[in-house]
């Protein structure tokens, strides 16, 4: 199957690149396809004759509305904000609504059929620091990610991704996985739990860039070497973001009392 990357337009990182644009869509197909299984299946069974033609009905008829605003794939990593052991690699699907914020969901892959396993949200360095001190625990950084190559846009030449990354190096995301699917592949159970990214070389595991690489058809060593005359324009994190390097923060799940009933 061909793999497909989302159309980029002039809200997104092409506009930067200028006449870039129109060679995207000779690129698009160039990585490899991510393999459809990773863990256990989801149960339920083969979708049906009826669901399928429900859905190709509403695919035909039906607006995509925020979805169709989608114009950026980005992969990277992800660790749990409480365990860095715990390492996930990260499809992200992004739509750029301001100039300074970013949203995107999250799946475990780039097949139609991968699970869709959390959230981020991204934000300029400007809007960063107007936030609480106590929100901004919540944020880590991505000036390592993006200059390490741990952060790609597969498929995407190199010259086009420099440009995007002259832009993201400086920003913040606040991710949250909703499915923990190093512990459960099958089904997202448990509650959705705090994520964040890597700060220094030596902490994402060598066999996740490796496989990867392998699986996407990136070189994440190439991509270092090309960002390195970002490093000296790239401003220092915001001492309060990444805040696992201090206390960490974690969701826990509590019983409450019902406010307002009726």
């Amino acid at each position: 199957m061909a793999l497909r990357y989302p159309s980029f337009n002039r809200r997104g990182f092409v506009g930067l690149a200028g006449s870039a644009a129109a060679f995207l869509s000779c690129a698009c197909g160039r990585a490899h396809a991510q393999q459809p299984e990773k863990g256990g299946g989801i149960p339920g069974g083969e979708k049906s004759a009826k669901s399928t033609m429900l859905g190709a009905g509403a695919d035909l008829l039906q607006s995509r509305g925020p979805v169709s605003a989608i114009n950026m794939y980005l992969n990277g990593f992800h660790f749990y904000a409480d365990d860095m052991g715990r390492q996930i690699e990260a499809h992200h699907y992004c739509s750029h609504v301001t100039e300074e914020f970013y949203q995107c969901v999250i799946y475990d892959g780039n097949e139609p059929h991968s699970r869709l396993i959390g959230i981020e949200y991204i934000v300029s360095e400007r809007i960063f620091k107007s936030l609480p001190e106590e929100e901004k625990a919540l944020w880590h950084s991505h000036r390592h990610e993006a200059l390490a190559g741990e952060l790609l846009m597969p498929g995407i030449p190199a010259t086009v991704q420099h440009i995007a990354m002259t832009a993201l190096v400086s920003t913040y995301g606040k991710t949250w996985h909703t499915w923990q699917i190093d512990r459960d592949s099958s089904l997202p159970t448990g509650i959705p739990q705090l994520m964040m990214g890597f700060t220094a070389d030596g902490q994402l595991k060598p066999e996740m860039i490796k496989s990867r690489d392998k699986e996407l058809g990136t070189y994440t060593s190439q991509a270092k070497k090309s960002r390195e005359d970002l490093a000296s324009s790239a401003p220092q994190p915001d001492a309060a973001a990444d805040a696992w390097k201090g206390t960490t923060q974690q969701l826990v799940l509590t019983k409450t009392p019902l406010l307002n009933k009726r």
